[in-house]
């Protein structure tokens, strides 16, 4: 391929990017990204439901593409797609989509489709986990997870489902659509992603999910990342008819694939969440069955590689709640101040302080490995409650608590020799890269920013 588009179908954005391939390597010609502000309501599973309006994400990823050059969008012969991983969205087969002429080229609209229960969703409560059959799998079941999820719609709502006859990941969906597929085609990735699936085999527990009465008719065919779904039925957009589109893919895949290039690095990316990632060494197998005490998932990768991952569900989130509070407590006191324009003071004022006594246990939204997990704050004297303080800790105990779920005794002894730094709330804080470089014994390389959509269009160029 000379020109690829790739496709990240995000949490809170979409993002486009068009990268061509040159003499000297790869480039990125043009890239756009819109918000997806599709945040809905789940009436049948709240307040713990997290859903978000299909029709709202089409829209971002349409003005995406119609932000981008036509010239260079007639150019495109592969796309690539990768999105938010666990998720669920249901459809209805040859009603999935509304294909209208719009601008240079013909786009499709949601039709019979569900909302998209998200992995951020909580409706499956850790009694209700326990309820269901252990999984062959060496991934743990948790809250979010599809198969969860359509468990949970099974046993709750079951005349929801009737309403369906496919199902799949968001990218999934953006996939079947493009290339009209019979059925739904996942990838390796997004399936273990979802649960009750074995990558050693690379099939779905079915006998398992039949016996628990599982519609089972729901899960999509797998196959293997890097491989071509189909190819576009029309024009989407300008691109030609009959564009190659891969199987979709995980966007942690995508990130780690876009800035990852010696299996002696590790990537460290703090945005909404928070990950700590290596590269597994070659021939590595997963252990048969999880162990539900480990913070450390085995995710697979390309050409049967796997990643290992420690991933936090308390990043950048969790200073975005505390700037919340902060404004909160202002407003409370009669006060009104932007959200914006506390985040650069509280930097300022951590930067001022070197050191802190005060200990944060970031944890607020708990860990998968350990959910009913909360934060707390201790070692607190009265000479260190400014906010340059607190700040100061809350960033360290950001890094400590990634450290503890992959210590860096383990690091050293599967050969890693640097840390890439990524992630927007690590480019925005000069306080938590400094911690980050305290408390790790390696050499932080910043800047290779991880990037899902050019990584999706990597894989395509490289044909994995």
């Amino acid at each position: 391929p000379t020109c690829v588009l790739g496709i990240d179908l995000g949490t809170t954005s979409v993002k486009a990017a068009l990268v061509t391939g040159t003499e000297r390597g790869l480039s990125l010609a043009q890239s756009c990204s819109r918000e997806t502000q599709a945040h809905s309501d789940s009436p049948g599973a709240a307040p713990q439901g997290m859903e978000q309006d299909v029709q709202k994400i089409l829209r971002a990823l349409n003005e995406c593409l119609a932000a981008l050059p036509q010239q260079q969008l007639q150019q495109v012969t592969h796309i690539g797609i990768s999105g938010q991983m666990h998720g669920v969205v249901f459809w209805k087969h040859n009603k999935g989509c509304k294909w209208s002429e719009s601008g240079p080229g013909p786009a499709f609209e949601a039709d019979k489709v569900s909302h998209l229960v998200t992995w951020q969703d909580g409706r499956c409560s850790p009694t209700f986990l326990t309820s269901l059959p252990l999984p062959q799998s060496h991934v743990s079941l948790a809250t979010g997870f599809g198969c969860a999820t359509v468990f949970w719609y099974s046993k709750n709502s079951p005349d929801f489902l009737k309403a369906y006859d496919a199902a799949g990941t968001i990218q999934d969906y953006v996939v079947a659509m493009l290339c009209d597929l019979k059925k739904p085609l996942m990838s390796v990735q997004n399936a273990a992603s979802w649960g009750y699936f074995n990558c050693r085999n690379k099939s779905w527990n079915t006998d398992i999910l039949k016996k628990s009465g599982f519609p089972v008719h729901l899960l999509p065919e797998v196959g293997d990342p890097g491989s071509i779904a189909g190819r576009t039925t029309c024009a989407w957009h300008g691109i030609p008819k009959g564009a190659k589109v891969g199987i979709a893919l995980g966007d942690f895949q995508c990130s780690v694939y876009s800035c990852l290039t010696e299996r002696t690095d590790a990537v460290l990316n703090i945005s909404t969440s928070a990950q700590l990632t290596i590269s597994m060494p070659l021939g590595f197998q997963p252990p048969e069955a999880p162990d539900p005490s480990s913070a450390v998932t085995y995710f697979p990768y390309f050409n049967g590689d796997y990643l290992a991952v420690a991933a936090s569900l308390n990043g950048g989130n969790v200073l975005a709640t505390f700037v919340g509070m902060v404004a909160q407590w202002a407003q409370e006191l009669g006060f009104q101040v932007q959200e914006s324009a506390i985040y650069p003071r509280i930097i300022q004022a951590a930067l001022a302080q070197k050191h802190s006594k005060l200990s944060v246990h970031p944890t607020i939204f708990g860990e998968r490995h350990l959910p009913e997990l909360l934060a707390s704050v201790s070692s607190i004297g009265a000479s260190e409650l400014s906010l340059g303080h607190v700040t100061r800790a809350l960033c360290r105990g950001l890094v400590e608590n990634l450290c503890s779920m992959f210590p860096v005794q383990h690091l050293q002894e599967l050969g890693v020799s640097r840390i890439l730094g990524s992630g927007s709330a690590l480019a925005r804080n000069e306080v938590l890269r400094q911690e980050v470089e305290r408390i790790f014994p390696f050499p932080v390389v910043y800047g290779k920013d991880v990037d899902a959509a050019v990584g999706a269009a990597m894989v395509m160029f490289h044909g994995k």
